[in-house]
């Protein structure tokens, strides 16, 4: 079954355009409230959101949709996509809720949800939704005096900002480390800067002023300059740039040098496996993660596993064969051991603590492989499919051709909107800037 709503990262386009309608989020809530509604036990769900206007439009839809259903709501305001996965379990809520678009612009909107055990739900449990949602919502709806109620937690704030800094080896602390963190304006704005000062660091806190319209705007983790630019003016330390929803990290190093999510990997990976933690024998990753890790890895002789993009797929992929660690080039990382998603601030406290223990500076820490020349460009698209397309299939094969065993090339469908992805790698820069130049246009040409 094609799924009408749901994505690749739960639900998300532009506000008050479908699916992103209040009209939607409500049915979401009274589908999934009727799924999760099992036992005889009072449900409970957890909702939190980041720091977007139209999260007070969704937010209400929502748990108009759960009461409907009988389920109690714990709404948590602004807190990061990881805490609302940690607070699904340790209020033993079943299903959690993040209101947020992530990265996007303010102009955007998502649904992603959780499962009782923290983890985001497969596709066929949200096929489910949709089916429910497709097929008439009357018969799921409870008596009067069967309603559920809504309340705010007062501690969420409190309980995730103790759940992160107890991530630090114990007896570690940041003491003397400068800290420039980029919050996006987003959902982490009051709590990782708090973390990291509880933790002992001096820190200097930018994008952390909300208004509803500037998340992600021209900081975080999609535009990190800003911050790198700081840390040098700083004589920071580190920086640390989250997304509008936490879950992904980009840094820089004392220099001001931007370091992506496959050199934090590759530092998380070998210090780990120093220190006996690794499980799996190696990291989890996805099809865009650079050539040079997989070939650092195997250097140590640790395995790159591969899977489709979007960190629930790497998610899945570890859980079923018993990794602890994976994740995203673009600074999703999963730490199974502490997270069942991607937490930037906890990821960037890994970084910090083996900055700490080592003595060594973050240049040095974080410049683990060399990585061999990417490209990756998106492009929109006129077809109705287009990776079935004769032309675009041509010219994809010949890339391949032209790469040979000495690249990869990544073809991919955007999940959120109308635009093909185009990534190739290899040892000849040159080459590889030709290679996608070629496929963008025959995307651009198809008709």
């Amino acid at each position: 079954m094609s799924r009408t709503y749901f994505g690749t990262d739960g639900i998300r386009g532009t506000v008050n355009i479908v699916p992103m309608t209040a009209d939607i989020a409500m049915r979401v809530g009274i589908a999934a409230g009727r799924i999760f509604r099992r036992g005889d036990h009072r449900h409970r769900v957890v909702i939190g959101k980041d720091t977007r206007l139209s999260g007070y439009m969704f937010e209400p839809a929502l748990t108009a949709g759960f009461v409907a259903t009988g389920m109690d709501v714990i709404l948590v305001g602004p807190m990061p996509t990881p805490a609302v996965a940690m607070l699904t379990r340790s209020l033993r809520a079943d299903l959690g809720v993040m209101i947020s678009a992530s990265h996007n612009p303010h102009q955007d909107n998502g649904i992603k949800l959780f499962g009782p055990d923290g983890f985001k739900l497969s596709d066929h449990m949200e096929q489910d939704i949709e089916r429910l949602m497709a097929n008439g919502l009357d018969e799921g709806l409870v008596a009067p005096e069967k309603l559920g109620r809504a309340s705010r937690l007062a501690d969420a704030e409190g309980r995730y900002i103790e759940f992160a800094k107890a991530t630090l080896p114990a007896g570690l602390t940041l003491d003397g480390m400068k800290v420039v963190i980029d919050c996006a304006h987003g959902a982490a704005y009051k709590v990782a800067p708090t973390v990291l000062w509880e933790l002992g660091a001096e820190v200097i806190p930018i994008g952390v002023k909300p208004n509803g319209f500037n998340i992600n705007d021209s900081c975080g983790s999609t535009a990190p300059e800003r911050m790198a630019k700081s840390v040098v003016e700083e004589g920071a330390d580190l920086g640390i740039a989250l997304d509008g929803d936490a879950d992904r990290l980009i840094l820089a190093d004392e220099t001001g040098r931007i370091v992506d999510g496959d050199q934090l990997m590759a530092l998380i990976a070998t210090s780990w496996q120093e220190r006996n933690l690794l499980k799996g024998g190696g990291l989890v990753a996805t099809s865009m993660s650079n050539l040079g890790l997989e070939r650092y890895l195997a250097e140590k002789g640790l395995s790159l596993a591969r899977t489709d993009v979007g960190d629930r797929y790497v998610v899945a992929h570890m859980r079923r064969h018993g990794f602890n660690l994976g994740g995203e080039q673009s600074g999703h990382i999963v730490m199974s051991d502490y997270t069942t998603t991607g937490d930037g601030l906890i990821a960037g406290l890994q970084i910090l603590s083996n900055l700490v223990s080592t003595g060594r500076k973050a240049s040095e820490a974080t410049t683990c492989f060399e990585t061999v020349p990417q490209c990756l460009k998106s492009v929109r698209f006129q077809v109705p499919h287009p990776l079935d397309h004769e032309d675009i299939r041509a010219a994809i094969d010949q890339g391949r051709l032209r790469l040979g065993n000495a690249g990869r090339l990544v073809i991919r469908k955007s999940g959120t909107e109308p635009l093909v992805r185009v990534m190739a790698e290899g040892d000849d820069p040159v080459l590889v800037h030709r290679v996608v130049d070629d496929i963008c246009h025959s995307v651009e040409s198809a008709v």
